[in-house]
């Protein structure tokens, strides 16, 4: 057994059981709203970062409302986006049962979507539409799963439509993981047939590593295609950039 992960993971339990517990406090003082989902969320996601020594840098202005949409690397993005503003995120409906990073997830407002439902699809549609109308903007992740880094998979445009009907802006955004020992970013990445509790293991048995993310400008699009197109060139352009971490 790794003392590393062993350490980390019991770090991370109680950092973990301290943000819950928080999240019990801020519903006993008030309304159980979405918005203060998305900023507990925010400050949850912050505070876990700087306890784990998981460094941020971010280039660009992350965006105050709309539609946000970003490449996936790994359930490490939630953490990471979260870190970055408050928002709510579009995930897979298997992350809601995770432990961990599942209640993380639920406690701060996800919108989860079962991928082979249309029904469930179109639900997760209305609900996006809703959301935007309000101050936090909704992230997801139109590539549709996690990948290893290597190659930007083709985006999928259904979740675009509220932005386009309702001219909301769409803001792209490019997520980076550097380790600190010269690692490649694959070996955080969590993608293919791997497990999720073997991973997160392995994860914490490993290096230290810091994430960047490069928000592009807000743009309105004329149709979910053209805004699936243009933000997928502007996040491979975002992604063939130099890292920070390593100027």
């Amino acid at each position: 057994m790794s003392f590393r992960a062993a350490r980390r993971a019991v770090a991370l339990g109680f950092l973990l059981l301290f943000c819950f517990s928080r999240a019990l406090f801020m519903r006993l003082r008030g309304p159980d709203t979405l918005e203060r989902r998305a900023q507990w969320l925010h400050e949850s996601a912050v505070f876990v970062m700087r306890r784990m020594r998981i460094g941020l840098k971010i280039t660009g202005q992350p965006p105050a409302s709309g539609l946000l949409v970003a490449n996936h690397l790994s359930y490490l993005d939630i953490m990471i986006f979260g870190a970055a503003l408050p928002c709510y995120l579009v995930s897979k409906i298997q992350i809601g049962r995770w432990p961990f990073f599942g209640t993380l997830a639920r406690a701060g407002g996800t919108i989860f979507v079962d991928r082979s439902s249309r029904a469930s699809a179109e639900a997760v549609t209305v609900e996006i539409a809703k959301r935007l109308k309000g101050p936090i903007p909704v992230l997801f992740f139109p590539e549709g799963t996690s990948t290893d880094g290597t190659t930007l998979l083709r985006f999928h445009s259904r979740f675009y439509t509220p932005a386009v009907d309702d001219a909301i802006p769409v803001t792209a955004a490019a997520v980076r993981y550097v380790l600190e020992d010269g690692s490649p970013e694959s070996d955080v990445c969590w993608f293919g047939d791997d497990e999720f509790l073997p991973h997160l293991w392995k994860a914490l048995a490993g290096p230290n590593f810091s994430a960047e993310i490069h928000f592009g400008e807000p743009t309105i699009y004329t149709s979910r295609r053209a805004a699936a197109d243009a933000t997928y060139a502007e996040i491979q352009s975002m992604r063939e950039q130099p890292s920070l971490v390593l100027q």
